[in-house]
């Protein structure tokens, strides 16, 4: 059996400001961007060379949607951004002003930050020792 999340869903606020975050700032792809009716659009990015999950950038329409945009874990690391080259990209990302929360740290896994996305959710940026 063969199986894999191909998309994981982040609630935001505005669908225009989430994608040039994460094309611009962090440098991901846009892989679709599909209006599907006045109000809602499918809008999916995903790393530059990943060839696994998206993220469905998901307008918050509702109250308790809205509520939940940039707390999506309550406060916990949402989501982890495996790369390749840790100096480069955190780099590049402090070069587009990325908020990160501490100075990049050794662990026994890898070397790790914690950054904000552009409404406060949780990521890290990891790059696992070989």
């Amino acid at each position: 059996m063969e199986q894999n999340i191909a998309l994981v869903t982040l609630v935001v606020a505005d669908y225009d400001e989430a994608i040039g975050f994460y094309t611009q700032k962090l440098g991901f792809d846009l892989v679709e961007d599909t209006q599907v009716n006045d109000e809602k659009r499918w809008v999916l990015v995903k790393p530059k060379g990943s060839k696994g999950t998206s993220l469905l950038l998901a307008k918050a329409a509702i109250f308790e949607q809205k509520q939940r945009v940039g707390d999506q874990t309550g406060g916990r690391v949402f989501l982890f951004l495996h790369t390749d080259n840790f100096k480069r990209d955190y780099q590049r990302m402090r070069d587009h002003e990325v908020n990160f929360l501490e100075e990049p740290r050794e662990e026994p896994y890898g070397t790790v930050v914690v950054f904000e996305d552009l409404y406060g959710n949780r990521w890290d940026l990891l790059e696992l020792k070989k």
